[in-house]
Parts: structure tokens; sequence; C-alpha cells
């Protein structure tokens, strides 16, 4: 029971660091930051959106998999 509450956490916490990690790049990259995908200001491209969403799905994904991973090879110790 400990170990799933402690694993939620630091998956929690990965997605988080990694969404900011997604945020900060894009900014620095593209001079402004990522488009929401529920934006519907017509200045927003759509490819722009895509590709927001799919880096930051991955990255958000990435990083709950090894923190899971991490989390469970911490406790099985």
């Amino acid at each position: 029971m400990v170990a799933k509450v402690v694993g939620m956490g630091v998956t929690l916490g990965a997605a988080w660091l990694a969404h900011k990690l997604v945020d900060t790049a894009w900014e620095k990259a593209r001079g402004h930051k990522p488009p929401s995908p529920d934006s519907t200001d017509e200045d927003v491209n759509f490819s722009e959106v895509v590709a927001a969403a799919v880096i930051s799905s991955a990255l958000v994904a990435l990083s709950r998999v090894l923190a899971t991973r991490g989390t469970a090879k911490l406790v099985a110790r």
C-alpha cells in the first residue's frame, strides 16, 4: 500500500517536471509558450498544437514509466 502511494506521488511529480521542461524548452525554441489544446485563437497553427501535444504526451508518459519502475525497484529492496 505504501509503495502505491509513494509511486503515485513520484509519478505525479515526474509528470509535472516533464511538463515544465517541455514548456521551458518550447518557450526558448519558439519564443512563446506552447499552445493549449483548447485554444480557439485564430493565430495558433493547428500543426503547432499537435506538435506540442505529441511532445508533451510522450515526455510525460516516459517520465511516468521511469518513475513507476524506479519506485518499484526502490520498494523491492
